[in-house]
């Protein structure tokens, strides 16, 4: 006996993971840790502590607009972690690429007003802001696929503006509503590596 009712290789798979590489529109939303390190320009209570010492953004992203729309990813944007600088400079590229998106910024722009728009006041900046998302999978603690953000697309990619629903924001024009650049980056010191990993999450942010 044979039929689509009796052999199910060729149904459609279950899973609910957004196929890897896709892009979309997202909403970030920085769901309040309660953190505060005024050293370090972490204010307003965004960002997490875990209790390894990794200190993070816990970013919720919802697709606007597509065959995805609504669907929601959770990821981390890494800020610091005992074990080294790799999971903040990871953090710090994410949100460099995700300012660029959103504000309409070439990534080879260096010019004094694209280097504005890379600043940011603190971490309430970023909440709500809109961009395209380079969607990847990764693991979660069981060692399930999860949809994960770890990039952005930029002006320079050719479905920017189709993706965006709108032209790219030329140099020149008004900021987004409530943004006014900060006079100075803030740093951020070395640290020693130490702790150990846990399931799910990047070995550096333990």
């Amino acid at each position: 006996m044979s039929g689509i009712w009796n052999d199910f290789n060729s149904a459609q798979s279950n899973s609910n993971v957004i196929p890897k590489g896709t892009l979309a529109k997202v909403r970030l939303t920085i769901r309040p840790g309660g953190f505060d390190d005024p050293s370090q320009g972490w204010t307003g209570g965004f960002a997490k502590r875990a209790a390894t010492g990794a200190v993070y953004l816990d970013a919720e992203y919802t697709v606007v607009d597509g065959p995805y729309a609504r669907r929601k990813i959770w990821s981390l944007i890494g800020l610091y972690s005992p074990k080294g600088p790799d999971w903040a400079n990871m953090g710090r590229s994410l949100i460099r690429a995700i300012l660029n998106s959103a504000r309409g910024i070439s990534d080879k722009d260096n010019s004094p007003e694209a280097q504005a728009r890379r600043r940011i006041n603190g971490f309430g900046d970023l909440d709500g802001l809109e961009f395209v998302a380079r969607i990847d999978i990764g693991q979660d603690t069981n060692g399930d696929d999860k949809n994960e953000v770890r990039g952005a697309v930029t002006p320079d990619h050719r479905d920017y503006a189709a993706l965006m629903g709108t032209a790219a924001l030329p140099i020149g024009t008004a900021a987004p509503q409530g943004y006014a650049p900060q006079q100075t980056a803030t740093t951020r010191p070395s640290q020693p590596a130490s702790a150990p990993g846990n399931a799910g999450r990047p070995s550096w942010a333990q």
